[in-house]
């Protein structure tokens, strides 16, 4: 009963959705108050409808229903607690309830917390936001109902793909779709916008919010997808550029360029177009990506490989969405002003040539991850685009960007002063230098780029803390004037300066890892010992293991450092019982300047285990680089500018009543 009660909410949601879609907008157009405020309400109301849907979905699988067919094909008896609940959205149709869901939220947030907005642009965004959630609804309803019963009732179920039995795996996909789908609301501002013809400064501000929401979610969800394929594919590396990795770090990209762009126009009432552009090419990567997921089109260890149909289905809603907003952009091009007028060197300027840069490598990761796609399609030919191809198209574009990032918040708005910046950043340039020369000194074989890599990372780590200094005037005025300054500064100058030093702490991790990894791949017997950056690890063996829902091999590595024991490593293979799959789990000594991670093979002749051992220097690095810029998106969120917004304008009050007073 509860799985019907799902189903019937979920078919409700969608009559609500249409609703919310059509009579609000009908209600701008005929200037009718009434049919405006449906867009309140039904907004609220899907939401909660979904929510119904969801957590009947929930209690299906934490009971182990089996006779709802998705519980059947993606759950077991036998499995974890945890992972029955995040087997809700470890499947096609699951996450895509899921989808809606967050996509609804956005729709009820804006509704509940948008007062400030003003009545046509809040109707608008609603009606638009409305109409992705109807047709993302009608696409569940029509070919992915997650709610379809068995009869007879199996027994129990063939389980959840094993390499998704992970935690990081069940909060990766909630903050991932956190961020594709928080990009509609800005793509949903677009619209409205065009529609209603209101863009300016107040605009930009007012979609600001929700787009870093949705940036630091994306942010979140990335660096924990990159830290679940370190840890769990054993594979040994964080980032393979693979193409479901790439649907998500494209949004990210634009999105990323999307925020600085609203800067402009918020600040200066510029870029106008160009902010509305990306603003709809985000959120069509975003629809673009789930399209490549869920498709079949792609083969990935974390792809929803489905039938054909499905693709054809989610391609009609992105060509319609895509085609629609693009159409509607042309068409009111010209009545579309850029704006303001600014020098090239000028704050400005930096945030354009961020933009540019930006969308220039969003655009090399779009062609290498779409080309053989094409070309497959076209004639037949198979081919495979790798790191190499990403490598020397994403990283030229990237050291350009990273250079000049410290150097655009010590420019003045609409003309600046380059010298008078690079004076500023003197401090930090010695400190750049001090690092590249101590990096060269301790590598001394090089490679030599890879030390001016690390001296890049300190110029961004020195030159976000020099912007609050010089803004606090530290060590130019009295300490009771720079305290003072540093409590009076705004929220959202610390959270530009924590993200920017994330960006340089990530490039550290980045460039270590890269640069001075060890690998050894050996076949080792019970006894045998191996070197490997400084560690001896003495192979004790194996042992057998058994956990909730599988059998496993676990190896003994003890590590000594220096004649001194420091850890026992044990990786294992598993082999779990539903469905029948093995996979492999590292086993990893973390630490500040590296990891040491080892993986247990196949067993060989002789008795012995073929073994992969790598030492990753400052790997840790990526994902703390990745955490300072999720705090520095949450901290500029909490700026009382962003929270409040745009405000209104106060009415005046009646002449008699002002005699009163």
């Amino acid at each position: 009963m509860i799985s019907e009660t799902g189903h019937f909410a979920l078919i409700l949601a969608l009559g609500t959705a249409i609703v919310q879609t059509i009579l609000p907008l009908w209600g701008y157009y005929r200037r009718d108050h009434t049919l405006m405020r449906v867009a309140m309400p039904s907004s609220v109301a899907q939401c909660m409808l979904l929510l119904v849907a969801f957590g009947a979905l929930t209690v299906a699988y934490v009971t182990s229903d089996f006779s709802v067919e998705n519980v059947w094909q993606n759950s077991h008896s036998a499995k974890p607690m945890l992972y029955k609940i995040s087997g809700v959205w470890g499947n096609h149709e699951g996450s895509m309830l899921l989808w809606v869901l967050i996509l609804a939220a956005f729709g009820a947030s804006v509704a509940l917390f948008g007062g400030n907005l003003p009545r046509d642009l809040r109707t608008c965004v609603l009606s638009v936001q409305g109409s992705v959630g109807a047709a993302f609804l009608l696409f569940i309803v029509a070919t992915s109902n997650p709610f379809l019963r068995l009869d007879p009732i199996p027994l129990d179920g063939k389980g959840l793909n094993p390499i998704l039995q992970d935690p990081a795996l069940a909060f990766h996909p909630p903050f991932l779709y956190a961020g594709y789908v928080g990009f509609s609301l800005a793509f949903s501002f677009a619209i409205a916008a065009l529609i209603t013809g209101r863009i300016d400064a107040a605009w930009a501000r007012w979609v600001r919010p929700w787009t870093l929401a949705a940036w630091m979610c994306l942010t979140l969800g990335v660096a924990m997808g990159s830290w679940w394929a370190y840890y769990e594919l054993g594979w040994g590396g964080w980032w393979f550029w693979d193409p479901v990795e790439n649907a998500s770090f494209m949004p990210w990209l634009a999105g990323t360029a999307l925020l600085h762009s609203a800067s402009v126009m918020e600040k200066r009432d510029a870029l106008k177009v160009w902010t509305l552009l990306l603003a709809i090419l985000t959120f069509s990567l975003s629809l673009m990506g789930t399209f490549l997921v869920r498709s079949g089109v792609l083969t990935s260890v974390h792809a929803f490989a489905v039938d054909p149909a499905r693709g054809i289905f989610i391609l009609g809603i992105m060509t319609f969405f895509v085609g629609g907003a693009l159409a509607l952009f042309a068409s009111r091009a010209k009545l579309l002003r850029q704006g303001g007028i600014f020098a090239p060197i000028s704050r400005e300027g930096s945030l354009v040539l961020n933009n540019l840069l930006l969308t220039t490598a969003c655009a090399a990761v779009f062609i290498g991850t779409l080309y053989p796609l094409a070309l497959e399609a076209v004639t037949g030919d198979k081919i495979s685009v790798g790191p190499p191809y990403f490598d020397a198209t994403f990283g030229p574009l990237m050291i350009p960007l990273l250079l000049v990032l410290p150097l655009g918040p010590f420019l003045a708005w609409k003309r600046g002063d380059i010298l008078g910046a690079l004076q500023r950043l003197a401090f930090a340039a010695a400190l750049a230098l001090l690092a590249t020369l101590a990096a060269a000194a301790i590598f001394a074989r090089g490679p030599w780029l890879a030390t001016l890599g690390i001296g890049l990372g300190v110029w961004l780590i020195a030159g976000a803390i020099s912007e609050i200094a010089f803004r606090i005037k530290l060590l130019r005025a009295p300490a009771e004037e720079s305290w003072r300054r540093l409590c009076n500064l705004p929220r959202s100058a610390f959270g530009t300066a924590i993200a920017h030093a994330g960006v340089g702490v990530m490039v550290l991790g980045i460039i270590g890892t890269t640069a001075w990894r060890h690998e050894e791949i050996l076949a080792m017997k019970p006894g045998e010992k191996a070197d490997v950056a400084g560690y001896t690890l003495e192979f004790g063996g194996v042992a057998p293991g058994r956990g909730p829902n599988y059998t496993e091999v676990i190896g003994v590595f003890k590590v000594t450092r220096a004649g001194v024991e420091t850890v026992t490593l044990h990786p294992s293979k598993r082999l779990y019982t539903a469905p029948p799959q093995p996979t492999s789990e590292a086993g990893i000594l973390a630490s500040w300047g590296g990891d040491l991670y080892t993986v247990l093979g196949d067993e060989l002749e002789g008795g012995a285990f073929s073994v992969r051992i790598y030492f990753h220097p400052l790997v840790r690095l990526i994902w703390i680089g990745a955490i300072f810029m999720f705090l520095g998106g949450l901290m500029s969120l909490m700026d009382r500018r962003l929270r409040v917004g745009a405000p209104k304008r106060a009415r005046k009050a009646p002449a008699g009543a002002a005699a009163a007073e």
